[in-house]
């Protein structure tokens, strides 16, 4: 414990460790809000075709968002990563950056269109119908009865999908990208930190306040959605 300990003050009072884990821990950061982004405008438009009434118009647009969200959740998170990195965007200098956050972006987007549909279907179809016999546009009824209730519905899992994706970036070390998982291995393989405990240790307590933190503020908006629709 006493070199536990002593090796945790190090890590903390040696600048170069320091900048190095917050250095890796902004990359995460950075990827992991992009591709959120991505992820919620994916999936809005993906649950939106997939819901959408059947005509001859939807059946291409739907048989595309079918095709995507299969193909997606059906393949490791790692594999499309290194297709994006080593066969879509095999460009010299183009920034790894924007490549990871297409890439988590476009694995969460079909997450969150499920997510979407789901809590989009959640709603009692009799609503909808009455909204329309009331003389109210199919936009109208949508954006006053239905999308009301889905958020509400799907507050809880979108938060674990943002929590997901957090922990997923992670596996950008793997390309060469120096995030706070390769910042820990760096200063774990360095001749003053030989032990990979402390940094790793440290990395994860990054993570763990970072995650905690985003489900205090999911926790607490979905308080304030209850709170709402008592008051309604």
């Amino acid at each position: 414990m006493d070199e536990f300990g002593s090796k945790v003050v190090e890590l903390f009072t040696t600048p170069e460790y320091i900048d190095s884990l917050l250095h890796g821990f902004l990359l995460t950061l950075q990827i992991s809000f992009f591709a959120i982004l991505l992820g919620l405008l994916i999936g809005l438009i993906v649950a939106l075709v997939d819901t959408s009434e059947r005509s001859k118009w939807t059946i291409l647009p739907k048989a595309i968002c079918k095709i995507y969200t299969t193909i997606i959740r059906g393949t490791p998170m790692a594999l499309q990563l290194f297709i994006m990195f080593f066969v879509i965007f095999a460009i010299r200098g183009f920034p790894q950056i924007i490549i990871a956050i297409l890439a988590f972006g476009f694995n969460s987007g079909a997450y969150v269109g499920e997510v979407i549909r789901s809590g989009i279907q959640s709603v009692d179809r009799g609503q909808r119908e009455a909204g329309l016999a009331l003389g109210l546009s199919k936009f109208t009824v949508f954006r006053r009865i239905v999308a009301p209730q889905a958020i509400k519905n799907i507050i809880p899992a979108l938060g674990n999908e943002i929590i997901t994706v957090i922990k997923e970036t992670a596996i950008v070390s793997m390309v060469g990208m120096y995030d706070l998982n390769m910042a820990a291995k760096d200063i774990g393989s360095g001749q003053n930190m030989a032990s990979y405990i402390v940094p790793m240790f440290v990395a994860a307590l990054f993570y763990l306040v970072t995650i905690y933190l985003i489900t205090f503020a999911i926790k607490r908006i979905e308080k304030h959605l209850q709170k709402s629709e008592a008051r309604g």
